[in-house]
């Protein structure tokens, strides 16, 4: 695993929160490296591939084509390979149904598309600071909604 960036994946089917997502990146003064896939089947043959670097945080949406969030969440939680991924759910919804269903599949944070450039970049700012490993210890569902 790189020590010198980290690494980050966004799996979103929408052209322009791809396109905000790492224009948010380039602005913060972070050492990061960033890939986009358009949907979950993109994001899924990627991670599967023997080659592949994993990332340390997996931003992903829940309503994509051909493969939604929800799916793409069970597959990666099912593969030991990839059971060192945060999951940062992205999306549009704050239904509570979602919410609650990606907490129990074992994502380890649900985010809200921020509405402006500045609150996305201090949301990424946030979750890439984190520290993972205290945050997924107590990990409850009042501290899985990331709220601004």
């Amino acid at each position: 695993m790189p020590n010198d960036y980290i690494h980050i994946i966004l799996a979103d089917d929408d052209e322009d929160d791809r396109l905000f997502f790492t224009d948010a990146f380039d602005e913060l003064n972070m050492s990061t490296k960033v890939n986009t896939f358009n949907d979950g089947v993109e994001l899924m043959d990627y991670l599967l591939c023997e080659e592949a670097i994993l990332p340390q945080v997996l931003f992903l949406d829940l309503n994509m084509p051909k493969k939604n969030g929800i799916e793409c969440l069970n597959e990666i939680k099912s593969n030991s390979k990839m059971a060192d991924i945060a999951i940062a759910i992205y999306s549009t919804s704050a239904s509570e149904e979602d919410i609650e269903e990606t907490f129990v599949l074992g994502a380890n944070i649900y985010i809200k598309k921020p509405s402006s450039f500045k609150q996305l970049k201090k949301v990424l700012s946030e979750v890439v600071s984190m520290n993972w490993q205290y945050h997924t210890n107590g990990l409850n569902k009042d501290n899985f909604l990331m709220r601004l």
